[in-house]
């Protein structure tokens, strides 16, 4: 049985990540890591069965599901018409061990009986090539192989071999105890070995979200966004990934529909930002390693997405073997963004940064040498301020001067002053200040349309765009700037439908947009609070929130009408307008006292 919804639950470890039904069945699982071979990918409609790890009790009557509060363990109870219950306990493990993260490429499994005799079956079929054929499987005496490309994935448990390769239905009287990982034997008892990482796992968790500097309100919602941020980085490098899944649709049977499973230097920054704001500051140094592994002495020019490996190329094919989220293919690997020009990409990695050189809490601050490697950054965004580029939304077939890369680029001028500043280097201030002021003029005098009487989307335009809502973020323009308060009312009638915001409505490549863009509904939400509307926002954040999945988590699009989940699962910018908005909003802590 394939999903019919995105009602899914999130685990992982910073090494990779797992998606799961309301059932409890692993349904998306690349290895062994994000970008890698979907092993489980029923999500996605293989053509051939498989692609699932699930466990099926007889008679269904129902499921429940939750998180254990404050970490990434996931639990779901199935429920038989005869009374009987199974609970499920997943989870990646993650602790840490001898000063370092342990966090294997492994899924952890425990299932025992609550209520009743319930009869269940275990089905565990990873498929291999994205999903076009079985692979070779062997077995010993605990445990099963999967010879995967390039991947040997290995359960170890202490059920019967003879039920789990048979698929053999039979009475659930005890817990039972799954390890699905490396190709390592191992070497002491499987459910004790469970138990003590589970515990391990949960006192990790809950140490992490204990430090996060969270509001007063929305708590829950914060922590449950703050955690799947944190399971969108991949530690090896410091890459973040947009979101675990490819060619989920933005709306139902659309083109648009892409690979969202690597590194955009722009959502990165985002998710950089928002973790700072809660604290969580070693997201961000692990981020800046990566991109000072992307620059180098040769160029200075960034690309807007990179692979999770520092990869340039994401070539974009068609996997064949799949049919895609509820049979709507193509599904795509790889994708073709690599190739766009978007200038936005130097201020945003100049945001992310600049909190590296004020936070005196960090180890290892940014220094006058880090600075100077910033630079050349700094440099492409004046070359590239007046530039016509593809813009955030990545249009591949027309390009402007866009006013979101513009300010961006002065973004980045401006805040390689304030750095300059810090450290007393006052031929560079007045070097960066004087870049900034002259970009910031330019963008005045060329992206106001006097006529409509709001900022445009690009330099000499007239059409309204939801990233002009993030002006006063940047420290571009005054909340209170009239101009300011008149773009975002212009954006409240010209794109908000509902309980959502377009992100643009004129028609582009594929058409005209048809699902409201999550993070731009955030957006709108800080810009009228901003703008001193704070009950208007208040109450279009709840709406919001209320459309989150049972779990708390949020894809890419939701529908205008019936809030329904679309786009890529679980997407971090979506995540990060939760948290940025709720920062804002929530009341101050001084009046829970």
């Amino acid at each position: 049985m394939r999903p019919s919804n995105l009602d899914l639950g999130v685990i992982g470890n910073g090494t990779f990540g797992a998606l799961l039904d309301s059932t409890g069945t692993v349904v998306w699982c690349c290895l062994p890591a994000f970008d890698g071979d979907p092993a489980f990918c029923s999500l996605l409609s293989p053509k051939r069965d498989g692609g699932m790890w699930s466990v099926e009790i007889e008679h269904f009557a129902g499921s429940e599901q939750q998180y254990i509060p404050n970490t990434a363990i996931l639990r779901t109870i199935l429920r038989d018409k005869h009374g009987g219950a199974v609970e499920i306990t997943d989870f990646a493990p993650r602790w840490r061990h001898y000063n370092r993260l342990y966090r294997p490429v492994g899924l952890y499994r425990r299932v025992r009986p609550i209520a009743g005799a319930p009869r269940i079956r275990i089905k565990l079929q990873p498929l291999a090539d994205w999903g076009a054929r079985e692979p070779e499987r062997t077995w010993g005496s605990n445990h099963m192989r999967w010879l995967l490309p390039g991947h040997v994935l290995r359960l170890t448990t202490d059920l019967s071999l003879r039920l789990l390769r048979d698929e053999l239905p039979f009475v659930l009287d005890r817990e039972l105890h799954f390890v699905l990982g490396p190709d390592e034997t191992l070497t002491q008892p499987i459910a004790a070995y469970i138990r003590d990482a589970e515990e391990r796992t949960m006192i990790y968790w809950r140490e992490w979200t204990r430090y996060l500097s969270i509001p007063l309100e929305w708590q829950d919602a914060v922590i449950r966004s703050a955690i799947t941020l944190k399971l969108c980085q991949y530690e090896d490098t410091g890459a973040i990934i947009a979101a675990m899944t490819t060619s989920i649709p933005e709306a139902p049977h659309t083109q648009r529909n892409w690979d969202y499973r690597y590194c955009w230097l722009r959502d990165a920054a985002f998710v950089v930002r928002a973790l700072n704001r809660l604290g969580a500051t070693a997201t961000m140094e692990e981020y800046i390693r990566y991109i000072f592994n992307l620059v180098t002495g040769e160029r200075a020019d960034l690309q807007p997405v990179y692979g999770i490996g520092f990869e340039a190329a994401l070539h974009e094919d068609e996997a064949e073997a799949l049919e895609g989220y509820r049979g709507m293919g193509p599904v795509r690997v790889g994708n073709l963004a690599w190739k766009q020009v978007q200038h936005d990409v130097y201020g945003s990695v100049m945001l992310a940064s600049t909190q590296l050189f004020f936070d005196q809490r960090l180890q290892q601050p940014g220094d006058a040498s880090t600075f100077s490697r910033l630079e050349p950054l700094g440099e492409q965004a004046w070359l590239m301020h007046d530039q016509p580029d593809a813009g955030l939304w990545e249009f591949r077939g027309r390009t402007s001067v866009h006013t979101y890369s513009s300010v961006m680029c002065w973004a980045a001028c401006d805040r390689l002053a304030k750095i300059a500043a810090r450290f007393g280097m006052g031929d560079r201030v007045e070097h960066w200040r004087g870049r900034a002021d002259r970009i910031r003029t330019a963008i005045l005098d060329n992206a106001w349309n006097e006529e409509r009487g709001h900022f445009a989307d690009a330099f000499g335009g007239d059409r309204l765009d939801a990233s002009l809502l993030l002006l006063a973020d940047t420290g571009f323009i005054d909340a209170d700037d009239p101009k300011y308060v008149a773009t975002v009312e212009a954006i409240g009638k010209g794109l908000r439908r509902g309980h959502g915001l377009y992100r643009y409505i004129a028609p582009d490549d594929f058409g005209a947009p048809e699902t409201s863009f999550t993070i731009c509904t955030f957006w709108y939400v800080e810009a009228l609070a901003a703008i001193g509307r704070t009950e208007e926002a208040r109450a279009l954040f709840e709406s919001v929130l209320a459309r989150r999945n049972p779990l708390g988590l949020l894809s890419e699009d939701l529908g205008f009408e019936d809030g329904e989940a679309w786009g890529n699962f679980p997407q971090t910018y979506s995540h990060v307008g939760l948290i940025s908005a709720a920062m804002r909003l929530s009341r101050p802590w001084q009046e829970a006292t």
